[in-house]
């Protein structure tokens, strides 16, 4: 089955994603505790603007703004009832500017976590998570979503429920986990064992990889342990713009649009064939990352100290892989 997706990959050797949704919209004055999914109705200009800024950027695909718009998550606002809505208004307001664009260009349903803790440690079935994702998906498919995005996962039991939510809805989807915890994700996921877990999907992923961690140096470690670990679908980096920091009341993230431009070209060399980037990533850096996708030449696979000296040093010695990693943690806040 062909989509907007499966095209582009078959015909182009990289795909820029987007950048921060999150970043853009406190930029744009949304409040922290406040749910960004409230404006696909309620600010739909601002809505709108952020879209149109990848796009200006360079951005072949952009995410909607529906990251936390599942129940649980909606729930925390009293909206769990408005999933369908604020899914759909999200989507729309996408493909009205897709549709418009001078180029081929990809709206992709973003799909978050469900904040809950899956079983055996948490309250949340396989059962229920599917739900969850399935009445986004179908949403978001309503809402004329070319695709859906599931990103920053952490338990294989909630990325295997996002499949089969996929699979109901009849829709195509990538799929990311965020691995920030000496390699690993924060339910102890490898990215060897990531690459192991999409091949036994009944529903696979388009592509799979990383998004949000630690820093841009990590991230490209993980791309490469997918590479290591015999990954045949294409791979995805959407890593932070550098480290966060806290200044004078405000979370700055450090890597410039330079660092940005650095990181996607060495993204690309590791083998990742979709490429953006995640929290602190404005349309200043993606339109660095664009024209050094654009002009710079494709490298051989960098070594880590190559990534190392351009990027940044790394958060732990280990990637996980070698079982020097610790214990899984039992929570974590959304990104």
């Amino acid at each position: 089955m062909t989509n907007a997706l499966s095209d582009m990959l078959a015909s182009r050797d990289w795909i820029l994603t987007d950048g921060a949704t999150g970043t853009t919209l406190f930029n744009m004055g949304l409040q922290a505790g406040d749910a960004p999914e409230l404006w696909n109705v309620d600010a739909r200009d601002k809505v709108r603007a952020l879209y149109s800024g990848a796009i200006d950027a360079g951005s072949d695909l952009f995410l909607t703004n529906t990251f936390g718009g599942n129940a649980a998550r909606l729930k925390l606002h009293s909206a769990q009832s408005r999933v369908a809505e604020l899914n759909r208004s999200g989507a729309e307001i996408g493909r009205e500017l897709a549709d418009k664009a001078s180029r081929p260009i990809i709206v992709a349903g973003s799909i978050g976590p469900t904040g809950e803790i899956m079983e055996p440690l948490g309250p949340l079935s396989e059962t229920d998570a599917t739900e969850m994702f399935h009445e986004q998906a179908e949403a978001l498919k309503d809402g004329g979503a070319d695709v859906l995005w599931v990103e920053t996962i952490s338990a294989p039991e909630e990325y295997r429920a996002a499949s089969k939510a996929a699979a109901l809805a009849g829709m195509p989807w990538v799929g990311t986990m965020s691995f920030d915890t000496a390699g690993r994700t924060m339910m102890g996921l490898t990215s060897k064992a990531m690459v192991a877990m999409v091949g036994k999907l009944d529903h696979p992923p388009l592509a799979f990889g990383a998004n949000c961690g630690v820093g841009a140096s990590d991230l490209l470690r993980t791309v490469l342990g997918f590479a290591d670990a015999g990954a045949t679908l294409p791979l995805v980096a959407k890593g932070n713009a550098g480290i966060p920091k806290y200044v004078e009341g405000h979370i700055h993230y450090d890597g410039t649009p330079e660092l940005m431009a650095d990181y996607a070209v060495l993204a690309r060399d590791s083998g990742a064939r979709i490429i953006g980037g995640c929290c602190g990533t404005t349309p200043d850096h993606l339109r660095k990352m664009r024209a050094a996708l654009d002009t710079r030449p494709t490298g051989q696979r960098p070594e880590l100290a190559e990534i190392e000296a351009a990027l940044g040093g790394f958060s732990s010695a280990s990637d996980g892989t070698d079982g020097n990693a610790p214990a899984p943690r039992r929570g974590r806040r959304r990104g």
